[in-house]
């Protein structure tokens, strides 16, 4: 007897991105608010990471809260409400609960139930992963509208009192609603991943487990203060700054340049340069190797809002969209690199 054939959704030719929302902490952190615990100076921090300030939600603002304003915020610029959306992604390494998912409870919250919502971990790269998978499902006809947020609140993770990288983090969430296009507005994603490399930037338990294996310090005198103190603390980042510099500056060139390729176009074609916002001398020696045309637009949004992981790709869009320095059409290239080590890059249109 011959077997039936599954039925299948009727693929679309393209996706493209609809819309960007976004949202960041509420308090701006200036470098001399964070400089005597780590033993610095404004022009140390500015001559290294281009960063002036560092948005940072309060004690009342949760992580999920930073993914609904941007979910908003995307949605009425595409004018679309919760209910359109065929998937919900969120990208996000701080929201400690593994179950259930940030994505489920942004969906609810947003009214997109009962559409399926997970989230991505994939650090400073989860919001280029969070494209390519949904470039996936609206063209192979599974949802229409996908949602896609890349959020953080780092200030969650941050020791004050550490050098590597908690003083170059801010809080924020960035969206993009995707849909269905007739001419692609989406490339090919160039992405993969080394965890050969993954101790390069990496999470503590608590900083006090830091403080006792790593820094040498003296247990609490008790074992009711010990546990009090370890109740207090929450896990926090720490990165080898000199091995994540070289590996970012002598392989993402290629991976840039490959998604320029995979998407038919040369460096001349890229209207605007959106990298991950970890480090201005990053974006700047990226800059120097792609040779971009002199009047390339590039994402600067860390000088003002720190190293959002995920969300700093999508926030640095909406600031270039919403000031005018980017426009409606712009050919923009995009890529993400950080703990895992993980990457993605991919050439999308600008809504």
């Amino acid at each position: 007897m011959t077997k039936p054939t599954l039925a299948q959704p009727e693929p679309v030719p393209a996706s493209r991105i609809l819309a960007v929302g976004g949202m960041r902490g509420g308090t701006l952190v200036p470098n001399d608010d964070i400089i005597g615990p780590i033993n610095s100076s404004d022009e140390w921090i500015t001559q290294r990471t281009g960063i002036r300030t560092r948005a940072r939600a309060g004690r009342e603002v949760s992580v999920k809260d930073l993914a609904v304003g941007a979910a908003e915020d995307a949605l009425a610029k595409a004018e679309l409400t919760g209910a359109d959306l065929g998937a919900v992604l969120v990208s996000t390494v701080t929201h400690f609960e593994q179950t259930p998912s940030l994505a489920a409870l942004v969906a609810d919250t947003i009214g997109a139930t009962p559409a399926p919502a997970y989230d991505i971990s994939a650090a400073c790269a989860g919001y280029c992963y969070g494209i390519a998978q949904a470039d996936a499902l609206v063209r192979a006809g599974t949802a229409e509208h996908v949602l896609v947020i890349g959020v953080e609140k780092m200030s969650d993770f941050i020791d004050p009192s550490d050098r590597t990288i908690s003083f170059l983090l801010g809080d924020g969430a960035g969206a993009a609603v995707v849909s269905h296009s007739e001419t692609p507005g989406i490339a090919p994603t160039v992405w993969g991943s080394d965890g050969g490399k993954a101790d390069a930037i990496y999470q503590t338990r608590s900083w006090l487990d830091y403080r006792r294996q790593e820094m040498g310090e003296p247990e609490p005198p008790t074992p009711e203060l010990a546990e009090e103190v370890s109740a207090m603390t929450t896990p926090t980042l720490r990165q080898q700054g000199p091995t994540v510099f070289k590996w970012v500056i002598s392989s993402m060139p290629d991976i840039a340049r490959r998604a320029v390729a995979a998407a038919g176009l040369q460096m001349s074609d890229i209207d605007v340069f959106l990298p991950h916002q970890a480090n201005m001398r990053i974006t700047d020696q990226l800059l120097k190797l792609l040779k971009f045309r002199e009047d390339v637009v590039v994402g600067r949004d860390i000088a003002d809002t720190g190293n959002t992981s995920a969300a700093s790709i999508p926030l640095a869009t909406e600031r270039l969209l919403r000031e005018g320095q980017a426009k409606s059409g712009d050919i923009a290239l995009q890529i993400g690199f950080g703990a895992g080590l993980v990457y993605a890059a991919q050439v999308v249109v600008l809504p």
